[in-house]
């Protein structure tokens, strides 16, 4: 019974869409029209509000690192399975008609959730990349691929699974910027904004 609350809870607070809700109440906009139409916080922070983007940005991480700070703390066990599902209801909601965010502040929020020093690696890698070619969308799959090869070397078969589960989950939320990275026409970072 444990199993099933649990992933069920993990899926209900990955799958609120801070970023619908916040433009639909500070800018009355829906976030489904505007930019890429995603519902996550790199597009929020296209509707020209940075408050309202980054705010999302943080409650998304927070939606995910809730429920894996919990589970790993009571229910050891199925802290996986908690993690897996959070991330699932970010990117499939059941509200939105399984049409959610591309996960990586859920996945953020995830690996910060099972350990800091996996937190620590994305961010690094993610940061580099940003850096050097100035694209978010590359910054975050080689940042989550980053992880993903890391946790090999961990000995830990479930973690490195579940890692390699979300990678290509990422991968595939990600399908339509690669093919404008492939294009290069994908939007690059504006550091001096």
């Amino acid at each position: 019974m444990d199993i099933l609350i649990i992933g069920i809870i993990s899926y209900l607070m990955g799958s609120i869409p801070f970023g619908l809700i916040l433009t639909k109440l500070f800018l009355k906009k829906d976030i489904r029209e505007i930019g890429s139409g995603n519902i996550g916080a790199t597009n929020v922070l296209r509707s020209g509000n940075k408050i309202v983007g980054y705010t999302t940005l943080i409650l998304d991480i927070l939606k995910a690192v809730i429920p894996v700070i919990f589970v790993k703390t009571y229910y050891t066990d199925f802290l996986y399975l908690a993690s897996l599902c959070a991330f699932l209801g970010h990117v499939f909601p059941v509200w939105l008609k399984f049409k959610g965010g591309k996960g990586v502040a859920v996945y953020l929020g995830i690996i910060v959730g099972i350990s800091f020093s996996l937190g620590i690696i994305f961010g690094l890698a993610w940061l580099l990349v940003a850096i050097i070619f100035r694209y978010a969308s590359l910054s975050s799959i080689i940042g989550s691929m980053s992880v993903w090869i890391y946790s090999i070397f961990l000995d830990n078969y479930i973690l490195t699974n579940l890692l390699f589960i979300i990678f290509v989950i990422i991968i595939f939320t990600h399908k339509d910027n690669i093919i404008r990275l492939k294009n290069s026409n994908e939007n690059k970072i504006n550091f001096k904004r």
